[in-house]
């Protein structure tokens, strides 16, 4: 039981956070926009805490089912705490653009910079590194083909029409996200596995105790509900605490897109260290074809049931850095190995993506 408590002190502190933040949460509301702000900032890293260790169970499912059935988890699990945040947000009146500039953010995040940092540091300490390119082909057209529908076609829609497009949208990422299941587990795995050379054993070294699979599903599902209620102090504190800084709007969807990454940056960049770029690829573009592909129609089906509509189609700056991204991306991954400069380009990408953030672009 200690031994238990100790692994999972973070997830617990998350818990205390729970417990302080609701009898507080009129005080914090009602102290200050100071006080509202360090809330907000705390409650995020408490956050952060907790999705960690949701990060951390899923990697353990994730190393007992082995690809492509770990990937999917991995992605899935980071995509629910995208999803629960968002909705929670949503449903105290946040931005109708927040959705958006979340998906647009987790996007450049995975792509250009989960993807770009790896790709750099492993390239930087083992040169060219090797991944099934099959992978790379099959996630970045399905990137390209979900954010046109989804994020740019909404722009030429009239408002008039806007739930029947809605209704289309979320038919059509079901059967993307259907086709794609059914090619990573079925017939198709293979591209998203690759074969590396087994580690010799060390004389001596034991093998690892077998992982407590229901301890990791039941820590995963409270880690999802804590973050769940952290997030609906946090949104507000959040609000209130940036309400006439001057911070760009984009802001508050950068930390909800950063809370789900955080997890998948370590896990990345521990893969591109160890020269398993494939685990690289498949957690950076998964999770970014994910976050549109089930992110989208979630919050679609949201916005049918309240009726508000949401500000889904990207403006003409994001959809060029998408464009760009994916276009970069389908060139740096079309021959099966990576290096430094081509992490170096998407990580230049990925400090344009932060710039035009911060000049509310």
């Amino acid at each position: 039981m200690l031994t238990l408590l100790k692994d999972e002190k973070l997830l617990l502190l998350a818990i205390v956070m729970v417990a302080l933040a609701y009898p507080l949460e009129h005080w914090l509301l009602s102290n200050g926009q100071i006080t509202a702000l360090a809330a907000g900032v705390v409650l995020v890293a408490a956050i952060v805490c907790a999705s960690m260790r949701v990060a951390h169970h899923a990697e353990v499912l994730a190393e007992k089912v082995g690809d492509p059935y770990g990937t999917m988890i991995l992605t899935l699990s980071a995509v629910l705490v995208e999803v629960v945040i968002l909705a929670i947000m949503m449903s105290n009146e946040a931005s109708p653009t927040l959705v958006r500039d979340t998906i647009y953010s987790a996007v450049m995040l995975d792509i250009n910079g989960i993807l770009g940092l790896a790709a750099l540091m492993g390239g930087i300490k083992h040169g060219e590194q090797s991944y099934n390119d099959d992978s790379a082909r099959t996630y970045t057209v399905m990137i390209l083909t979900a954010m046109g529908v989804s994020m740019v076609v909404p722009e030429f829609i009239p408002e008039a029409d806007w739930k029947i497009y809605s209704a289309f949208t979320i038919g059509a990422m079901v059967l993307l996200y259907t086709l794609f299941l059914r090619m990573q587990v079925g017939p198709h795995s293979y591209f998203f596995s690759y074969s590396y050379p087994d580690k010799k054993r060390r004389k001596g070294e034991h093998k690892e105790e077998p992982a407590n699979l229901k301890l990791s599903v039941t820590v995963l599902a409270l880690g999802v509900i804590v973050i769940g209620a952290l997030a609906e102090v946090m949104s507000k504190t959040l609000d209130l605490g940036l309400e006439g800084t001057g911070a760009p709007p984009v802001i508050t969807a950068i930390v909800v897109a950063a809370i789900s990454a955080a997890p998948e940056i370590l896990t990345a960049l521990r893969a591109a260290l160890a020269n398993r770029m494939q685990s690289v690829v498949n957690v950076a573009l998964g999770a970014s074809l994910s976050t549109v592909i089930l992110t989208v129609p979630v919050m679609e089906a949201m916005a049918l049931y309240t009726g508000q509509p949401f500000q889904m189609a990207m403006t003409p700056v994001q959809t060029v850095m998408v464009l760009i991204t994916l276009v970069v991306c389908a060139i740096n991954l079309n021959d099966g190995e990576t290096n430094a400069i081509e992490g170096m380009t998407h990580f230049v990408l990925f400090a344009t993506f932060i710039m035009l953030s911060l000049l509310g672009l």
